[in-house]
């Protein structure tokens, strides 16, 4: 699977008027000298997915990011890297509120490939090879598809409100335990150590 950017040539007959008053914003979504010196296309700003059909499926935003521990993550790199996991057939990647920490920590909703199960270890172990550490996601929520909006974008907002409590998110969660280098089944327990500071994020 690949991901690129969606892209429009811009010509007399598919003209960019651009933003009424905002040049710097019109020149934004202009690309020049793309394909051929004196060639200009218009960047959508989403990014879509081919798979080895060759459907196509939008992926995410440019630009979309969270912040954790200073730092901001790119939702798109985190999704591709958990991707590339053999058992994965998507992943759409988020950020959530923790109680008494700033910013928001990694998250990602995943479907598994048909006839495939979890791994903990062997996700955790792609995380950690290819991700830093306050990129990986710290909580995995398993579901059944990957809901998208009319416009097929993957929906964050209703996950985001939903968060990691294992009492109130039926789909089944995972917590990244470091020191067992793998991702466990989120229970009440871990919740709780979360919410007292007990556990380390």
């Amino acid at each position: 699977m690949q991901t690129g950017l969606l892209i429009s040539k811009i010509t007399v007959t598919n003209p960019f008027t651009g933003y009424a008053g905002d040049e710097s914003q019109t020149e934004k979504k202009r690309l020049r000298n793309v394909f051929e010196k004196g060639d200009m296309y218009f960047n959508s700003g989403d990014l879509l997915m081919i798979d080895k059909q060759g459907f196509i499926f939008f992926q995410d935003r440019v630009g979309d990011t969270f912040r954790w521990k200073g730092e901001n993550v790119a939702t798109t790199e985190v999704a591709d890297i958990v991707g590339m996991t053999d058992f994965i057939e998507e992943a759409n990647v988020y950020g959530v509120p923790v109680p008494y920490h700033e910013g928001r920590i990694g998250m990602v909703a995943i479907k598994l490939k048909e006839g495939e199960s979890f791994d903990g270890e062997k996700l955790y172990q792609k995380v950690s090879d290819y991700l830093p550490n306050y990129a990986r996601p710290r909580f995995i929520r398993i579901q059944d598809s990957i809901e998208v909006t009319g416009t097929y974008k993957q929906r964050k907002v209703e996950l985001v409100k939903e968060g990691f409590n294992p009492l109130t998110v039926k789909d089944p969660l995972y917590f990244l335990e470091e020191t067992e280098k793998r991702y466990t089944a989120m229970d009440r327990h871990i919740y709780n150590a979360i919410l007292e500071q007990k556990l380390k994020l």
